[in-house]
């Protein structure tokens, strides 16, 4: 359940529309299950949402994907992916904590949507089955008209909804999405369902993303911020995690509070890598040895 915060109930920024999380309840349920009893649920309190990007991180098995999945289900947003929110069974204990959550909106939009790397994949499957059945079913009215003898003009006027599916596909997606790489398919459907004004939460995007597709996806969100968009993101990645102007909540912290970038373990240890990786390689070659 949700509801519309009354004007100046909170001065939450134009751009955003979520503006907090926080129980139905004074506090969290007294169930001892999952996701109730993960350390960093079972401590939140409020959760105000001050920047237009908020990044989730922690390590895994903190909570961060978990709030995030059920966010999504309490904020009733459409998901890319291979099953919908309501009818993902994976998603059963979410469902659960998403009917126990209260969301606060500053300003409440319809638009946007949910996605989670690893549902990306199967939803570029799924389009690309659509496709196929659509240029199958081309295929078979063409065969049965022509076994008829029938007009081509009633050929075309069959044919015409069918073509009209595939052309509004390749508009929005292009023509074989599956083709491209990962990345570049990840960006070209993100962004073809970008619409400005919509709250868009997203899972570990990282995982479809090189280096520089996570470039790629920092200009979306430059781009989107500026025409009235929300992002809620859980993330490892130090790149995406540099976003200007982004708060960032850990997830290792009871309750979950806002961390600098600089601090970041994510950042730090990367860096630290890159400045120094035959030091790091060579006391990971001696963990390895004296393992042995």
């Amino acid at each position: 359940m949700s509801r519309s915060i009354p004007p100046g109930e909170l001065t939450a920024a134009p751009t955003l529309h979520l503006a907090e999380i926080c129980w139905k309840s004074r506090q969290p349920p007294a169930s001892a299950g999952f996701p109730f009893d993960v350390p960093a649920i079972r401590a939140l309190t409020t959760l105000e949402l001050r920047a237009p990007v908020t990044f989730f991180v922690g390590e895994n098995g903190s909570g961060k994907s978990t709030l995030l999945e059920a966010i999504a289900l309490a904020a009733n947003l459409p998901t890319v992916g291979a099953r919908d929110l309501p009818r993902d069974p994976t998603l059963a204990a979410q469902r659960r904590l998403a009917a126990a959550l209260r969301l606060r909106w500053a300003h409440r939009t319809s638009r946007g949507f949910f996605l989670r790397a690893e549902d990306f994949f199967g939803y570029v499957q799924r389009l690309a089955a659509e496709r196929s059945a659509l240029e199958q079913r081309l295929a078979e009215l063409e065969d049965e008209y022509r076994r008829q003898d029938r007009s081509q003009l009633g050929l075309t006027l069959a044919q015409g909804p069918v073509r009209a599916s595939l052309g509004e596909m390749t508009s929005r997606y292009g023509v074989e999405l599956d083709s491209n790489s990962h990345g570049q398919s990840f960006l070209q459907l993100f962004q073809a369902r970008l619409v400005p004004g919509g709250l868009y939460l997203l899972d570990e995007p990282e995982a479809a993303l090189s280096p520089q597709s996570q470039l790629g996806l920092l200009a979306m969100l430059l781009e989107s911020t500026a025409a009235g968009s929300q992002f809620l993101i859980a993330t490892h990645a130090p790149i995406l995690l540099g976003f200007e102007g982004a708060d960032i909540l850990s997830f290792d912290e009871l309750p979950p509070a806002r961390v600098p970038y600089e601090s970041l373990p994510h950042v730090t240890l990367t860096r630290d890598f890159l400045n120094d990786r035959t030091r790091y390689l060579r006391e990971l070659r001696k963990a390895v040895e004296g393992d042995g």
